[in-house]
């Protein structure tokens, strides 16, 4: 996914702003599943979040294209783990790398539920492809 930086997402200091950077991966992470996934899936489970990890390597300014990158790590039991990276384009320099922890959730019980083999092949580990 390719993301210009807006005037919006830049903070005090001239620079795109952490909290951004959280609602990027999140989008990404998000547009991933859905990529991936049927409707009906959709309807049966979501994710919620247990945690992230972030590292900002480069800071990112106005009008800068982004690359953002995400991949499932790994899977096991209810839980999830997903990374995402973002690239300045220009300068192909990594800017920023993440690590967030995910729990699925059954749709109508609203409680952590297994990954089953079918899940785990859809979202296969494909290293950041």
């Amino acid at each position: 996914m390719e993301k210009k930086v807006p005037q919006q997402a830049i903070d005090g200091l001239g620079h795109v702003n952490n909290v951004v950077y959280v609602d990027w991966i999140q989008e990404i992470s998000k547009s991933h599943w859905e990529a991936r996934t049927t409707p009906v899936q959709r309807e049966e489970v979501f994710w919620v979040v247990l945690s992230h990890f972030i590292e900002y390597k480069a800071a990112c300014f106005l009008g800068d294209v982004l690359v953002l990158k995400t991949w499932v790590d790994t899977i096991a039991g209810v839980k999830s783990e997903r990374c995402v990276e973002i690239w300045r384009k220009a300068d192909k320099q990594l800017a920023v790398k993440a690590r967030t922890s995910w729990c699925l959730v059954d749709a109508k019980t609203k409680r952590p539920k297994r990954i089953t083999t079918e899940l785990d092949q859809i979202v296969e580990k494909d290293g950041g492809q």
